[in-house]
């Protein structure tokens, strides 16, 4: 199922629909006012009219665009905090993390092969049946279908602690499916959330380190790369939108505190993360967000 339009073009529809009206609004008064057909053209009281109307107009969908964008940037903040919450709730409950768990096939059924091998985790589930984790206490994994980070949402939606219906996989999905199958969709077009965890220096930071990692919670695009299937990973907000969001949850800095953006996308001034500032001069949309829930 293809996501809904955004809700800006229900302005524009609205729009167009007062301004159809107007046209025949003015029409109709030509007409009761006893003007003949051979009447050429509106006169300047009623241009004027027009004109004011049409600004009026325009005032209303711009700023009804800006508090629609402002919802959606705010739910952000939102969707993080509440999938935090999900997951330290189901380690309490479970004793693991969601996607690492070891024993999750006892609990919900295999999806496929013995559980905890590709052959399971490169099966998408319609059911309970899912796969198990290694259990090294990190909900890790690759680009390719073999992948904790995509069967975790499985697991919280059987905990009964996220809502949906999970594939676990995205082996075989198409991009419409992502942000209906695979993650959750954000209130952001086309965005959705995912886990992921990775080396410090795969995400820009300073001294290469590669032996650390951090845990955390994604905002991107859907992504349609050439070498895998579509997945969760590009990117969806202006350096000041991922500012604003950074401020209000964390330090406002991009490569600081709990809430971060990947390096390689250009939303900071530098390509090392750990030394820029947000690129708030520029407005186009170069930034994923990461939110740190666990080390």
């Amino acid at each position: 199922m293809l996501p809904p339009p955004p809700a800006k073009h229900k302005l524009l529809t609205v729009t167009q629909h007062l301004l159809r009206g107007l046209g025949f609004f003015l029409c109709g008064c030509r007409n009761k006012c006893g003007m003949t057909h051979s009447t050429k053209a509106f006169s300047l009281v009623e241009l004027s009219i027009v004109l004011v109307i049409l600004g009026l107009l325009v005032g209303g969908v711009l700023s009804g665009q800006s508090l629609i964008r402002a919802a959606e940037l705010r739910s952000v903040s939102t969707d993080f905090q509440r999938y935090s919450a999900a997951v330290f709730t189901f380690r309490d409950k479970y004793f693991a993390l969601p996607g690492d768990m070891p024993n999750a096939t006892q609990f919900w059924g295999v999806a496929g092969g013995t559980g905890s091998n590709a052959a399971c985790s490169n099966t998408v589930s319609t059911t309970t049946a899912t796969c198990n984790g290694n259990g090294n206490g990190e909900t890790s994994g690759t680009w390719v279908a073999y992948d904790e980070n995509y069967f975790a949402w499985k697991h919280l939606a059987n905990a009964g602690l996220v809502e949906g219906s999970y594939a676990g996989s995205y082996n075989g999905l198409t991009p419409a499916d992502v942000l209906t199958r695979l993650v959750p969709r954000a209130k952001i077009s086309n965005a959705g959330i995912m886990f992921w965890r990775e080396p410090l220096s795969d995400q820009g930071w300073s001294g290469g380190d590669s032996a650390n990692t951090r845990s955390f919670i994604r905002l991107a695009a859907v992504y349609m790369g050439v070498d895998a299937p579509p997945r969760v990973g590009s990117v969806v907000l202006r350096p000041e939108e991922a500012w604003n969001i950074d401020t209000k949850m964390d330090d406002g800095v991009p490569g600081t505190g709990s809430l971060t953006v990947y390096a390689g996308t250009g939303c900071g001034t530098t390509s090392v993360v750990s030394t820029s500032v947000y690129a708030l001069t520029n407005n186009s949309i170069l930034c994923i967000i990461d939110y740190r829930y666990a080390n």
